[in-house]
């Protein structure tokens, strides 16, 4: 076992990860991304060990996403390779998570955001707790939903991916085992017995059913229809124009359309425009491409204006008014949004 930031135990058939930086909401450091990415590999080639259990020990979030203030402080001082640096090592971190040729059980109790999802969702079992809280909330700070989100965000049902992506709303456990973000919905207390029987070897299959329970009466999912229906349009203005409409009805969705359009005009023009084009894309890319993709544009963002603007208005400052430029969606033509996708010189390298 290792004491820090992550807790590695060899328990039984099982490989048990426990994240541990509660002053940090569990953030994802480099630190973190290089000690997974080693344990996992050690891991994967060991015949003992059958199944990897990720956890957490916090009480209120499985992790709150990436280490933005560190990586705020890079680029502030135009160490945007450094940044990047990270980027590359989380991504690569999260494509053999996708690729780990073991059950990979991530048991997600509270927030789990950004970088958070990057070492859960990807993972073949993923089991929703009492307080599983997830988001996809980059948009609003300038940045764009990443860890693979171009790949698992559009693949959701019923454009649920798209509305996630565009307003950063959270998903409960119920609505996360309706679109697939979650395999299962698990009671919190169930966890410990769950550990206990995965590390004995019981079959994780087994071992999950005999536990899970009913994952009905998902709010967001109630409201499938309409989102599946305002979230078509093949622009971001266009899709508040839907949502206005239906805003301006007497309908009993008017009220939920008129608070979403609104939501979504707070968030950055430009991070709208790339998270729209990501899903629009996505579906049509492996997971490999999807993850190429997400280097590219953020080699492109760190260089960029909105994601300082939205770390410090939300995470140095506080004041919640970030000033994004442009300010204005018809601002952000679609060549400015294309040089975000245009293929580098020197392309992320995966395992």
């Amino acid at each position: 076992m290792k004491s820090g930031d992550l807790l590695f135990e060899r328990r039984g058939a099982a490989g048990l990860i426990t994240l541990n930086r509660p002053q940090a909401l569990n953030a994802v450091s480099l630190a973190m991304v290089r000690e997974l990415t080693r344990q996992l590999t050690e891991w994967e080639a060991d015949r003992a060990v059958t199944r990897v259990i990720v956890t957490s020990n916090h009480v209120r979030a499985f992790s709150a996403g990436g280490d933005l203030r560190a990586l705020y402080d890079l680029g502030r001082a135009g160490r945007y390779d450094e940044a990047l640096e990270y980027f590359r090592e989380e991504y690569a971190l999260n494509t053999r998570i996708k690729r780990y040729s073991k059950p990979y059980v991530a048991l997600i109790d509270g927030i789990v955001m950004g970088g958070g999802v990057g070492i859960s969702v990807h993972g073949s079992h993923r089991v929703a707790g009492d307080k599983f809280m997830f988001a996809m909330p980059e948009v609003g700070i300038g940045f764009f939903p990443d860890v693979g989100a171009t790949f698992f965000l559009p693949r959701l049902p019923a454009r649920l991916g798209t509305y996630c992506a565009l307003t950063g709303q959270r998903l409960d456990a119920a609505d996360a085992v309706a679109g697939g973000i979650a395999t299962h919905r698990m009671a919190s207390a169930q966890f410990p017995d769950l550990i206990e029987a995965l590390c004995r070897g019981d079959p994780v299959d087994a071992s999950l059913a005999a536990r899970e329970q009913d994952a009905s009466g998902g709010s967001v999912a109630a409201r499938r229809a309409v989102i599946e229906a305002l979230f078509g349009g093949d622009q971001v203005e266009d899709i508040l124009a839907a949502l206005e409409a239906e805003g301006a009805g007497r309908g009993p969705d008017a009220a939920f359309a008129s608070a979403t359009s609104a939501l979504i005009r707070t968030k950055s023009p430009t991070s709208l425009k790339i998270a729209l084009a990501q899903m629009q894309r996505g579906s049509a890319l492996d997971f490999a491409e999807c993850m190429r993709t997400e280097f590219r544009i953020v080699s492109r963002v760190v260089r960029g204006h909105d994601f300082y603007e939205g770390v410090r208005a939300v995470i140095v400052d506080k004041d919640q008014a970030p000033q994004w430029e442009p300010s204005r969606l018809k601002a952000v033509s679609t060549a400015a949004v294309e040089r975000h996708f245009a293929p580098l010189s020197s392309e992320l390298a995966l395992p």
